[in-house]
């Protein structure tokens, strides 16, 4: 049986808008859009892992706030966790230093606006519901 690999997804907040983040790779990925995250390595928690995907992602400090309810099946062997979180407040401005190309802070009404990775869609729509109370 082979070993579940977590990925793990930040719902980072800033003023009840939520930062997603446009892949420039791979090809078939590119120009769709995600939450910024990465892969939890040996040894790691989600939690850091979080940490450590958006300081190298993205060049700011955030805080873990809390992990949002469920799981959502990738290519396996890769399952998606999210966990909500925000910078903390000396954290510089986010901006794309690996694997994306553009970063937007989307309000409720424009969350869809955007062409999400259609892994990425049920687990915006269960955060925007537990963490923002949007449906």
């Amino acid at each position: 049986m082979t070993q579940r690999i977590v990925v793990v997804g930040a719902a980072l907040f800033d003023g009840g808008r939520l930062l997603a983040a446009r892949r420039s790779a791979p090809p078939e990925l590119a120009g769709r859009w995600e939450l910024p995250g990465g892969k939890v390595e040996e040894g790691e928690t989600p939690e850091a892992a979080l940490a450590r995907e958006l300081r190298e992602e993205l060049g700011v400090a955030a805080e873990v706030v809390e992990r949002v309810p469920g799981e959502w099946p990738l290519k396996p062997p890769y399952v998606l966790q999210v966990w909500s979180a925000r910078l903390r407040p000396a954290s510089a401005a986010p901006r794309p230093l690996q694997d994306h190309d553009e970063l937007r802070w989307l309000a409720p009404d424009e969350i869809w606006h955007v062409d999400w990775l259609d892994q990425d869609v049920p687990a915006v729509r269960e955060t925007l519901t537990r963490v923002l109370g949007v449906r």
